[in-house]
């Protein structure tokens, strides 16, 4: 009698403790997916700047040069372009000095981490 006593006490703590447990972990999950999601935005976001910054400044060295840059190493140098490589790789093809060269701009940590030129 006293050992089903001793059960019973034991099944009513366990029950008495999941829903609480099940909650934490619960809003532990979202607050967890929640911050990726804010990361994954941000990163989206810092791409998209990046990009357009360089398109600005490719234009713009057009403006005042009178042609578009060689290659993205001539807008670092002379236009204040900062490119972190071991993050972002930037394709940058140039048809002719009188042709807006096709710019992308990719987030290397989509594809498993850094990569080292």
């Amino acid at each position: 009698m006293l050992n089903d006593l001793k059960w019973k006490k034991s099944d009513v703590f366990i029950r008495n403790m999941l829903l609480p447990l099940v909650l934490f972990l619960g809003l532990i999950g979202f607050l967890y997916f929640g911050a990726s999601q804010t990361q994954a935005a941000a990163n989206k976001e810092n791409l998209k700047y990046l990009e357009n910054a360089i398109q600005r400044a490719t234009i713009q060295c057009y403006a005042i040069e009178g042609m578009y840059p060689p290659d993205i190493a001539y807008l670092e140098k002379n236009y204040g372009i900062i490119v972190d490589h071991k993050k972002y790789a930037v394709h940058y093809e140039v048809f002719a000095a009188n042709i807006l060269p096709d710019i992308t701009v990719l987030d290397l940590s989509g594809f498993g981490g850094e990569f080292d030129e």
